[in-house]
């Protein structure tokens, strides 16, 4: 069977592809009810785990804490990761299988799929647009090694720019230009996709990964206290993650004619009072995270000639609070079309993706600046290598890698390799705005140390020896835009493959829990 995932922040969506349709798969919830999601929740007790609905099951449960927003925790993990819960250190790549894992059981045995047994699934899977490459790379691995096929890898706005050409079929000669709002539970996206009938390029992406309905929930539970008089280290792990759910349910039922939200603190603790906030003053407090967003949106455009889009498309399950539309109909007024499927049509433009009958072509561009320090003038100075500039296309799906090359004679014995991804470049080319810095790769450039297993422990000099070879980096990235490179000493005929990533073990295990967002006027 074929699949779009959609692995959010607050929610995983599945949808099939079958026979030219793509309805969303419905899940099977412990309380008999079925739901178009399935929980993308962790919960542990000690050596014990639990995950998705049986994970949401023991919030209740002192003994257990209750993981909320593990794709958050992506952004700064590698393969080796480890999250610290309860006192105890988890392997976030682990943990993110097992969920994948509980994923797919899930779909063949309690869910509207009718999958049958032992068929393999074939999966298209979503992540977002300002994903970090290790981000990429640690979604396809959990799910890869959970035993799905990942048949490729797209931009959630991306995907929902597919869902909106199939779901609006029309001929067009000349291709139109859509801005893809997508602000989901954990990220804001925002892409300029150039599309006609079956084909969609993305011209370019801009996003926030701090900012989703996350933060909203967040905001409303801070306000929530403060009318009941808590404080927020007053709860238990248990009470605060049923306080955010009570939190997240009240903000999606919300609706343009609605004027109070009535916080049931009962959900939460036992003997406490419901309390009521005036949804006007929510709005407010909540207005400056639109505002980012708008932001974001005009700086995309901005930075394209204040490009002129036919239309504003709606997306993520963060977007469906009533101010976001509002907000955005005054910056473009008849041109913003809400989602039907605000929460889904990522998993349908994906499914659509994974079918290839379905005929669509779709055209990735990397959303940052990906290269590397090098030493220049002579060692005088370093200078940063742009080897995937921001805005470079990715290949079509199917095609073959994307290729680049850098060769050269070394001064050193060992090649000390530090790769980065960077938002923006400043003036004279260094990495500015927003930097994700990989752990280093370390190569030797002298042939006497080929075999040499560990290289950190060896000083990196000048060497006569390694001046004379010639080394050569081949650098390959893929449509979901992973990236690997092999080094190769040319002259003494050995090479080393890796993929791209911060790969070291961190003395310092990430936290299940994060600072508060600051909202800004």
């Amino acid at each position: 069977m074929k699949f779009g995932i959609d692995f959010g922040t607050t929610r995983i969506v599945a949808a099939v592809s079958d026979r030219g349709n793509y309805p969303v798969v419905c899940f099977d919830t412990p309380d008999g009810g079925a739901e178009e999601w399935f929980p993308p929740l962790v919960a542990v007790n000690g050596a014990q785990c639990a995950f998705g609905w049986e994970a949401y099951g023991h919030s209740g449960d002192r003994e257990w804490t209750v993981v909320r927003s593990l794709k958050r925790i992506l952004e700064d993990a590698g393969p080796n990761t480890e999250l610290a819960i309860g006192g105890a250190r988890y392997a976030v790549l682990d943990l993110l299988t097992r969920l994948a894992a509980a994923l797919g059981d899930a779909l063949r045995q309690a869910s509207s799929a009718h999958a049958k047994a032992g068929e393999p699934f074939e999966i298209m899977l979503g992540v977002p647009a300002n994903a970090n490459s290790n981000q990429r790379f640690l979604t396809a691995e959990a799910f890869r090694r959970a035993g799905f096929t990942v048949v490729g890898i797209a931009n959630e706005p991306s995907a929902a720019s597919v869902e909106f050409g199939h779901r609006n079929k029309t001929d067009l000669d000349d291709q139109q230009l859509l801005l893809v709002y997508d602000l989901g539970g954990g990220t804001f996206d925002a892409s300029l996709v150039q599309y006609d009938e079956r084909t969609h390029r993305v011209v370019a992406s801009e996003g926030i990964s701090t900012l989703g309905g996350d933060d909203f929930d967040q905001l409303l539970a801070d306000m929530a206290l403060a009318e009941a008089g808590l404080a927020l280290d007053a709860l238990s792990a248990g009470e605060a993650f049923r306080l955010l759910e009570e939190c997240r349910r009240k903000k999606e039922a919300l609706h343009a004619n609605t004027r109070k939200i009535v916080v049931d603190l009962e959900e939460v603790r036992a003997g406490l009072a419901p309390v009521t906030i005036a949804a006007a003053d929510f709005y407010e407090q909540a207005r400056p995270y639109v505002d980012e967003t708008r932001r974001a949106v005009h700086d995309l455009l901005e930075r394209h000639g204040n490009a002129e889009v036919e239309w504003l498309y709606i997306t993520g399950g963060g977007s469906e609070l009533p101010i976001v539309s509002r907000l955005l109909k005054e910056d473009f007024g008849r041109r913003v079309k809400r989602s039907a499927y605000t929460r889904s049509a990522t998993a349908i433009g994906l499914a659509i993706q994974a079918d290839a009958t379905a005929g669509y072509t779709l055209q990735e561009r990397f959303t940052r600046y990906f290269g590397v320090w090098r030493e220049g003038d002579g060692g005088q100075r370093i200078v940063f290598d742009a080897l995937f500039p921001k805005g470079t296309a990715l290949p079509e799906a199917g095609a073959g890698p994307l290729t680049i090359r850098r060769e050269y004679e070394p001064m050193h014995n060992i090649g000390h390799f530090r790769y980065l991804e960077a938002s923006h470049l400043s003036d004279d080319g260094q990495p500015a705005g927003d930097i994700t810095v990989w752990d280093e790769i370390l190569f030797p450039f002298d042939r006497e140390l080929a075999e040499a297993g560990d290289l950190s422990a060896l000083a990196v000099d000048v060497s006569a020896a390694a001046s004379g070879q010639r080394i050569e980096e081949e650098y390959r990235c893929d449509a979901g835009g992973t990236v690997t490179v092999a080094i190769r000493n040319r002259s003494a005929g050995y090479e080393r493959t890796y993929p791209l990533g911060r790969w070291s073990v961190s003395t310092k295990p990430a936290r299940a829990t994060r600072k508060p967002r600051k909202r800004t006027s």
